[in-house]
């Protein structure tokens, strides 16, 4: 069944998206698309019903399971929280993969595939596109286009549907929002699980310098870098088995070069050419290869905006290259 339901514009969106009327994703017109509209879209809905007809119809075994619902698994195998509703903040291969693994696994164990419902974030292109990930999903909410600041990586944006949907979990895949520990933090805060890694972890082991000296901490070889040498108090047993490392400010800024003077004696130190990194990374496009000290003095003086849109700590990194 495909619910639709309409939400007014969250207030975070950076502009309101427009869906032309020859559209080929949909026959309704521009003012029937809701903001949390049906997935009816055409195509691959129908192989999608049949599919899910195939599911429902097949005959009981002895191997059925005791459970029933979410909420009777949690109870019965000792659980805190029951997901019945999650939030898709990605889209491509990635959420079709997570949707039809769910989906497979809920079959198996409740004897019923849509016993968790997914809510699909879409953007105006994904629509026109006609992805295949909408048609898997039960509902999807429309959001702004463009680049991915305007949709999904924008944190406050999956944040703010999480709860209106609401929904009990997000999951981010990989890529957009799903590196930022931004997500994970305001997510727990709100009481919604986000399924992934906790914050502390995707920042020590997601920014470029903390990373490096967790690794240096745990003995392991690293490329020259801007920060060589720089350890944690921990012992390296303690690192190797798991535990919460904490990064002090004072050992983080070591590690980054915050001006183009101290960048152009770092790079002359590791020996050209380096790579010029925004510690927190930059969406994919966040690093410049310099081969001259030249290079290295104009790709310095850049604003850190060139190299990260949101940049945890604003500081650069330099490697060998």
């Amino acid at each position: 069944m495909f619910a639709a339901t309409t939400l007014p514009l969250p207030k975070t969106k950076l502009r309101a998206p427009s869906i032309a009327s020859s559209n080929p994703a949909s026959n309704r017109s521009p003012q029937s698309v809701s903001l949390y509209g049906s997935s009816g879209c055409a195509r691959g809905l129908m192989n999608e019903r049949k599919h899910s007809r195939t599911l429902s119809g097949a005959s009981k075994t002895k191997d059925d399971p005791a459970v029933a619902t979410p909420g009777e698994f949690v109870r019965r195998y000792g659980g805190k929280r029951v997901i019945e509703k999650v939030l898709i903040a990605n889209n491509g291969i990635g959420a079709v993969k997570f949707i039809r693994s769910v989906r497979r696994w809920s079959y198996e164990m409740f004897n019923n595939e849509r016993a968790i419902t997914f809510h699909a974030m879409v953007t105006p292109e994904d629509l026109k596109a006609n992805a295949e990930y909408i048609h898997l999903a039960d509902n999807f909410i429309l959001v702004p286009g463009g680049t991915n600041n305007h949709n999904y990586a924008n944190v406050d944006l999956i944040l703010d549907l999480a709860k209106r949907i609401p929904v009990q979990a997000v999951w981010a895949g990989w890529g957009h929002a799903s590196e930022n520990p931004k997500l994970p933090d305001i997510l727990h805060k709100a009481n919604i699980a986000f399924l992934g890694p906790p914050a502390s972890a995707m920042w020590a082991l997601g920014d470029k310098i903390a990373s490096s000296i967790v690794a240096q901490t745990a003995s392991v070889p690293t490329l020259p870098w801007s920060g060589p040498g720089l350890k944690l108090d921990q012992c390296p047993s303690d690192v190797k088995r798991g535990r919460m490392a904490h990064i002090p400010d004072q050992l983080y800024s070591e590690g980054g070069v915050s001006d183009a003077r101290h960048g152009m004696e770092v790079a002359e130190w590791i020996g050209y050419p380096v790579m010029i990194k925004a510690s927190a990374g930059g969406g994919g496009k966040g690093y410049a290869r310099s081969v001259t000290l030249r290079n290295s003095r104009l790709c310095l003086s850049l604003p850190l905006g060139f190299f990260s849109t949101h940049s945890y700590k604003e500081m650069y990194c330099l490697y060998s290259d």
